[in-house]
């Protein structure tokens, strides 16, 4: 028996699981508080991606008469996909490697019409290999199966979301409430017997449900309601990323049939005291009555109590997180996209971990500023991330991490790569950042150095007005500098980006897309993923639209409140550039179609480009930075050097890297000088030199540190590890 269980319902990721539960579970082994957590998300997949789950969907179709010849192929097939299903899913588990061959042969998996587009295969996975070009073929095979699920059996079926229309800017809860009456679906049955099982099996006094995303909501509310009707004992509570952005403002009566309580915000003092009311109780009990930003139904409807006075907990106060009771070798790992930066947020299980709470910048007018989750920065410290870093590898047998910061600070990034380097600690990691000019190529190299792989970041309109407008703090030229630094230290670079901001013109849009084009074609940006702007009631133009020439359209309030529709001064139809700008990055992303003119993306006349045909190869050769060194960079050396005497007087110093090695003679006692230094610049040492350090240290025996640093010599030590920080 728990008293709490944890719950991640459908559907979230294939590949791991989402870190709310892990964080909170974390935070309750520091309070002796006993939980158990599940995501019913991958749950419910592997029930239904299995033999027998087929079998049941397959089961249900006996009229091919209403179908579409997608679907009425994969039914003719469905003996193949039966066979099939099991060793597919083990391959996607990282159990079954051996069967990549056989599904590359072409020969093995049935196929649908998501078959219908492979000739970018050989460029892509020449590159990749052979393991993920079968990941990439079963994710086919699976999205056809899901496509079949979602025509015959489930509409609201969908692999990282259900039902998620249900929850999109839901002002009013009839449309759910209407849905909830109904019927359960396919989907529903096989969550519910699930649910039933985890219960009876933890026997918890409170359940607490996280949801993330729209797309979670339904499955939720379902299960909250079965726990009401059949366990009428038990609590329900729910909190996450949905209510903390959309539910700040709920009044309607009916949520609270399904929740007892809805919390808002860093769940971990809330859920303590969630514990303490619900499992505690009343006797002795100075918590009792007392929550912390949670809403409850009184006898007077919906009420808001936010009573207790106790202090939110430091970052560092919350525990590691804890990843125990999930089933971690059941996440199956999945390439949707043929592109190996794309990959890595639906391939590979990754621990998740923050650097920083909240946004150091905190800024960009189209982010939520107002909420905790934004504007409460709080960073951790380089050492305890490391701490937390080995315990959770010790837990889960992983060493890949996703931080999962709003924006990663680079002044931690760069003492986290330190310490991990200073331990020894082998890791691979990536993260989202803002890409400012701190990205210097040697940082970039320190980060590489340390184990990241990638990072993604917001380059939005890829126009410097728009940019400025945004208060984004950064420009375009800033952008192609640091994903080249980035790209040339062997990190990939993923961009964020936007249209339809407010008062963005047809000619900033063309602009924008070709600015993204000669970024992907001089190879410094490898993934790009085109959002339209949403405008949201908690980012400074939801709270002074008219200061960005908007119009909202303002609707009555009783449950969620994010997503607000406006109409914008400039009139334009921003949607009818969706499918062009989406086409065209498709394209670039597997390193095709650059020379195809803009206006071939689009099936109306769009202007010509106003940017020059060479502006961000002129922005990639501007190296100025790397040759401005402040008097308090610190020096860091991570390459690899060997020493011999040739003669009393002269001194072999050899330098290797991964690909080659160079050797240079310098004056003994020059390189007996330069050894120690180089020593002491080592990451384990401790306490960096400095570049005036570096410079007094050599004048106390030599002259002319100027000459010595321009020289040969040193520029050789930095192209093979001495880093300018």
């Amino acid at each position: 028996m728990k008293d709490l269980l944890l719950i991640t319902p459908p559907f979230t990721q294939l590949n791991t699981p989402y870190p709310a539960t892990a964080y909170l579970k974390g935070f309750l082994n520091t309070k002796n508080i006993s939980s158990y957590q599940v995501d019913l998300g991958i749950e419910v997949i592997n029930a239904i991606f299995s033999s027998t789950g087929l079998q049941n969907v397959f089961r249900k179709q006996d009229n091919e008469s209403n179908l579409s010849a997608n679907a009425s192929r994969i039914l003719h097939l469905s003996e193949l996909y039966i066979a099939t299903i099991d060793d597919v899913i083990l391959f996607l588990q990282g159990k079954n490697q051996t069967l990549a061959r056989k599904i590359c042969s072409g020969e093995y998996l049935p196929q649908g019409s998501r078959f219908d587009n492979l000739q970018d295969t050989d460029w892509a996975f020449g590159s990749m290999g052979i393991q993920d070009k079968a990941k990439y073929l079963s994710t086919l095979y699976i999205e056809d199966i899901g496509d079949y699920i979602s025509e015959c059996i489930d509409s609201n079926f969908g692999f990282s979301r259900y039902a998620e229309r249900l929850g999109m800017s839901a002002n009013s809860f009839d449309d759910l409430a209407t849905e909830l009456d109904g019927e359960y679906t396919y989907i529903d049955h096989i969550t519910i017997d699930l649910l039933d099982q985890i219960i009876t099996q933890v026997n918890p006094k409170l359940v607490c449900f996280s949801v993330p995303f729209p797309g979670n909501l339904y499955s939720a509310l379902r299960c909250a309601e079965y726990i009401q009707q059949t366990y009428p004992s038990i609590k329900t509570a729910m909190g996450g990323g949905f209510a903390n952005t959309e539910l700040r403002s709920v009044s309607d009566q009916r949520v609270f049939d399904y929740f007892d309580y809805i919390t808002l915000d860093d769940g971990e003092l809330p859920i303590e005291l969630l514990h303490s009311n619900v499992c505690i109780g009343a006797a002795d009990n100075p918590n009792f009555g007392f929550f912390k930003r949670t809403f409850l139904r009184d006898e007077t409807g919906v009420v808001y109590n936010n009573y207790s006075l106790r202090q939110d907990y430091k970052q560092s106060e919350l525990g590691t997180p804890d990843y125990s009771d999930l089933n971690l070798e059941s996440y199956i790992s999945v390439i949707e996209v043929a592109n190996p930066m794309h990959s890595l947020w639906s391939d590979g299980r990754w621990n998740k971990l923050t650097m920083a709470h909240g946004c150091y910048w905190g800024k960009c007018t189209f982010c939520d500023l107002s909420l905790d989750y934004i504007n409460q920065y709080e960073p951790l410290t380089a050492t305890l991330l490391v701490d937390r870093m080995v315990e959770m590898i010790a837990q889960t047998g992983e060493s890949g991490f996703h931080f999962v910061d709003e924006a990663a600070p680079p002044a931690l990034m760069r003492g986290l790569a330190l310490e991990i380097l200073s331990r020894g600690v082998k890791v691979t990691w990536w993260t989202n950042i803002r890409f400012e000019k701190s990205f210097t190529y040697d940082l970039c190299r320190l980060l590489a150095a340390s184990g990241c792989i990638a990072v993604s970041g917001g380059l939005e309109v890829a126009s410097n007005r728009l940019l400025k407008l945004i208060d984004k703090g950064v420009t375009v030229e800033q952008v192609a500098q640091v994903s080249r630094n980035l790209t040339e230290s062997g990190i990939m670079v993923h961009a964020y980006l936007m249209y339809a901001y407010p008062s963005q013109t047809v000619q900033e849009t063309i602009d924008s897309l070709e600015m993204v084009r000669q970024l992907f074609a001089h190879q410094v940006l490898q993934s790009g993923f085109w959002h339209q702007f949403a405008l949201t009631a908690h980012s400074p133009i939801g709270i002074n639209p008219e200061l960005y020439g908007i119009e909202p359209t303002l609707e009555p309030i009783t449950f969620a409140n994010n997503d607000i529709q406006f109409t914008d001064s400039t009139g334009i139809d921003h949607n009818a550039f969706s499918f062009g700008l989406k086409k065209s990055l498709y394209n670039y992303m597997h390193d095709q179609c650059y020379d195809l003119p803009l206006q071939d993306w689009f099936d109306f006349e769009i202007p010509e480009t106003t940017v020059s045909p060479d502006f961000i190869l002129n922005c990639l050769e501007d190296n100025s930075a790397y040759y401005s060194i402040s008097p308090h960079a610190k020096l860091v050396w991570i390459g690899i050097a060997s020493y011999a005497s040739l003669d009393p007087n002269t001194l072999s110093i050899q330098l290797h890297s991964r690909t080659e090695s160079r050797e240079l003679t310098v004056d003994v006692d020059l390189g007996h000088w330069l050894e120690q230094r180089l020593e002491e610049m080592s990451p384990s040492h401790g306490t960096l030199m400095t570049y005036t350090d570096l410079k007094a240290n050599f004048e106390e025996t030599f002259e002319d540190f100027g000459l010595l640093w321009h020289s040969h010599l040193v520029e050789s030590l930095r192209e093979f590890g001495l880093l300018v920080l």
